[in-house]
């Protein structure tokens, strides 16, 4: 017996004075309703309702049963309620984890009008350049750049890709000279990002769509995209970083690209989020945000 139903049962037939009214109200037959009730008083061991053709009232037991099962009833009303406003109105917080660079040079950019459009959510920002475990660690979501995702158990939705270039100052340009193919770079220093499988293996497609691999040295590698802006900037050697990383030093000529009729092939940017039958209202939110966002305006 589910005796929710028959408690549901019991509070109709007293509060809309019938059994047939009752049996309306919940969408189910008369009989029905009568048989929840009996069940009712079999499980309790009580008598609820004194029945005769034409009317019924409550007995002592009945009465103080449907006093207590009200409230219940009500409280159990009460928490629906809650959930449904929670999932409509997203609060609390959101642990959210990205790499160094693009947290600090590309999220912070959208961050503050996401959450000025969800004005009960906290964010809580962890940039790093490992890769975490979102269960083990507590992450709600987490944005990655890579070329491949590792085979597991979140879910992940590409929002768009991220273009990789080739950089250097003008300055090292004019006193190491322009590389003008792919191998011209085994002759410079070239400052590589440590996060790939093989950071000194660049692969570029050239013009006619031929595949070009080189293995280059140089006397810096970093695990972060930022650095090796910096480096660069200095003019000690020919970087390969996300172009969102530097296209403003890129525009005003602080760097200039290499290469630049060769491509690398580019990262992906996805968001990642455990698996869960139903999706927490704020982790759906922002991924809703983040890929209405590069929908909208593309990316590079």
């Amino acid at each position: 017996m589910d005796q929710l139903a028959a408690m549901r049962a019991l509070r109709r037939v007293v509060e809309l004075g019938s059994f047939t009214a009752a049996a309306e109200a919940l969408g189910i037959s008369h009989t029905v309703v009568s048989r929840q009730i009996s069940h009712l008083e079999a499980k309790l061991g009580a008598q609820l309702l004194n029945r005769t053709t034409r009317r019924f009232a409550l007995t002592a037991a009945g009465q103080a049963y449907y006093e207590a099962s009200r409230h219940i009833l009500d409280a159990l009303d009460d928490a629906d309620r809650a959930v449904g406003q929670h999932q409509a109105n997203p609060g609390g917080t959101l642990r959210i984890n990205a790499p160094m660079a693009f947290g600090t040079e590309e999220l912070a950019q959208w961050l503050p009008r996401f959450l000025a459009r969800y004005p009960d959510l906290q964010v809580d920002l962890v940039c790093n350049d490992r890769v975490v475990d979102l269960i083990e660690e507590g992450f709600d979501v987490a944005l990655r750049l890579a070329r491949d995702l590792p085979d597991s158990t979140l879910v992940a939705k590409r929002l768009a890709s991220s273009q990789v270039m080739l950089v250097a100052s003008p300055d090292y340009l004019r006193r190491h000279g322009t590389p003008r193919t792919p191998h011209d770079l085994l002759q410079h220093n070239c400052l590589t990002y440590s996060q790939l499988a093989r950071p000194r293996a660049w692969r570029f497609t050239a013009p006619d769509g031929a595949e070009v691999a080189v293995t280059v040295q140089g006397s810096l590698q970093a695990n972060n995209g930022v650095a090796l802006r910096t480096v660069a900037l200095a003019g000690t050697g020919i970087a390969t970083t996300a172009s969102f990383i530097v296209h403003e030093d890129v525009r005003r000529g602080a760097l200039v690209r290499v290469l630049p009729d060769y491509t690398i092939r580019p990262r992906e940017l996805y968001v990642l989020y455990p698996h869960n039958r139903h999706l927490s209202p704020k982790v759906r939110v922002f991924v809703e945000f983040a890929s209405a966002l590069y929908q909208a305006r593309g990316w590079d």
